[in-house]
C-alpha cells in the first residue's frame, strides 16, 4: 500500500473521529485540530511523509468543511448531508478537499482512492455513491477551479 493511500486512510479515521466527538463532545475544530496534528491516537509508527500528507488532509478538510459540505449537498440528489453515513461523509469530504486543493495527484486517480477506500470502509453502495458525486465535482469545478478558497 502506497504512503499516500496509508495517509488517506488515517485521515479518514480522524475525520470519522471528528464528526462522533464533536457531536457527542461538543469538540472545537481547534481542539480536534490539536490532537490530529501529532496523530497521537494512532498506535503504530507512522513514517514523516504519511504522517504529512494525512495532517493536511486533515487539517484542510476541516477548515473547509463549510464550502465541502455546500459541494456535497449541491451533488448528492435526493440525499441529505444528515442521511449520509459517518464514513461516507467523511471520505466525500477528503477526497473533495484534496481534488480542489492539493497538487501533484489527478483527481481521478483521488477519486479512484476514494472509491476504494469506501468499498473497506463504507457500505454495500458506497463506491458507487461517492464516485457519482466525486465524478460530478470533478467535471464542473477541477477544469475551471483550482481550489475552494480562490472561488
Amino acid at each position: 500500500m502506497g504512503h499516500r493511500r496509508q495517509s488517506r486512510e488515517y485521515a479518514l479515521q480522524a475525520l470519522y473521529m471528528c464528526e462522533i466527538r464533536s457531536s457527542e463532545l461538543n469538540l472545537s475544530k481547534l481542539e480536534f485540530l490539536k490532537s490530529a496534528e501529532s496523530l497521537e491516537w494512532v498506535d503504530v509508527n507512522i513514517s514523516e511523509p504519511i504522517r504529512e500528507f494525512a495532517i493536511d488532509l486533515i487539517k484542510g478538510t476541516v477548515e473547509k468543511i463549510t464550502e465541502i459540505d455546500e459541494l456535497i449537498d449541491k451533488y448528492s440528489k435526493n440525499w441529505k448531508l444528515e442521511r449520509l453515513t459517518i464514513v461516507d461523509k467523511s471520505i466525500l469530504r477528503m477526497a473533495i478537499y484534496e481534488m480542489l486543493n492539493t497538487d501533484g495527484t489527478h483527481p481521478a486517480i483521488i477519486i479512484n482512492e476514494a472509491i476504494e477506500i469506501a468499498k473497506i470502509y463504507g457500505g454495500d453502495g458506497s463506491g458507487q455513491f461517492i464516485n457519482g458525486i466525486l465524478d460530478a465535482i470533478n467535471k464542473s469545478h477541477c477544469s475551471t477551479e483550482n481550489n475552494l478558497g480562490n472561488n
